[in-house]
């Protein structure tokens, strides 16, 4: 596995990967891998032949300065897990080379930054969407993989590249989880064990809005169930739940409620934010 830190010499090799006709998949990744990380990985490695996976700490999707310096970075051990995984090439730039100067560009995304994380985070997605486009544009791959788990930024990426005519095809990738369901992701690490024992409520919490829905398509009672779920959970607060339109994330009510919904959940659990879906056929 080779790995590269400049924008140059990934642009020289990745046209010599092209020039034998080779397939190119794209996991973009702000590093600290996991197990969902390299699911990712895997697919890319299964429909493509060649896979580029990119280890970058994006500053500009941080609208909190102490999350970012927390940000764990593990990049030896990322490494051998992606070679591991059958990753042919990791993309590991400083922040200079990604940004060699303040960017002055912004990026919008209507309704969809507005709502849920849009919300409670703002500037996220237009820091997430200029990263995403340079990457793309670095790269310039066949197939890129992102995870179910952050939906609403698939959907926005999902707009980044058809409303900017990016020659690639995206592919969202199931949530994968642990084994009492909590969603992976690099932020569990930082759970003390008994914060890590009380992250569950999250899932617990879609299931059963899900279980409602399916029942009697009774949207407010769902809603209603799974913040008192969460709510009663010590050391845990509720940011948001939401059911939604899967391809607006416009809420629904019980009048507006189709056969599919994704229910969306953000909150904290001590002073960690995690955030959550469920896709549901009702």
């Amino acid at each position: 596995m080779k790995v590269i830190t400049q924008i140059k010499a990934l642009r020289e090799y990745l046209n010599s990967i092209r020039k034998n006709d080779k397939s190119i998949g794209f996991v973009p990744t702000m590093g600290a891998l996991h197990e969902g990380h390299l699911t990712l990985v895997r697919q890319s490695v299964k429909e493509n032949l060649f896979t580029v996976c990119s280890i970058f700490v994006n500053p500009t999707q941080f609208n909190d300065p102490a999350d970012l310096k927390k940000y764990p970075r593990t990049l030896q051990k990322d490494c051998e897990m992606l070679e591991e995984a059958g990753c042919d090439l990791v993309f590991a730039p400083d922040t200079s080379e990604v940004y060699p100067s303040e960017a002055t560009i912004s990026l919008t995304f209507g309704y969809l930054e507005e709502i849920l994380e849009g919300k409670f985070r703002p500037g996220h997605f237009q820091g997430v969407g200029l990263v995403v486009s340079k990457l793309l544009h670095m790269v310039q791959p066949d197939r890129a993989y992102f995870g179910q788990k952050d939906y609403q930024q698939f959907l926005i990426i999902q707009t980044l590249v058809k409303d900017l005519n990016f020659p690639v095809k995206l592919i969202r990738v199931p949530i994968i989880r642990e084994k009492d369901g909590l969603a992976m992701s690099s932020r569990n690490m930082r759970l003390s064990e008994e914060e890590r024992a009380a992250a569950p409520v999250f899932f617990e919490a879609l299931n059963a809005a899900a279980e409602v829905l399916k029942r009697d398509k009774n949207v407010n009672g769902a809603r209603a169930l799974a913040g008192r779920l969460i709510e009663e959970k010590n050391g845990v607060s509720l940011e948001y739940f939401e059911i939604a339109h899967p391809d607006t994330l416009k809420p629904l009510s019980n009048e507006t409620v189709g056969d599919e919904v994704v229910l969306c959940v953000a909150g904290y659990v001590g002073n960690i934010r995690l955030i959550d879906n469920l896709i549901v056929n009702i």
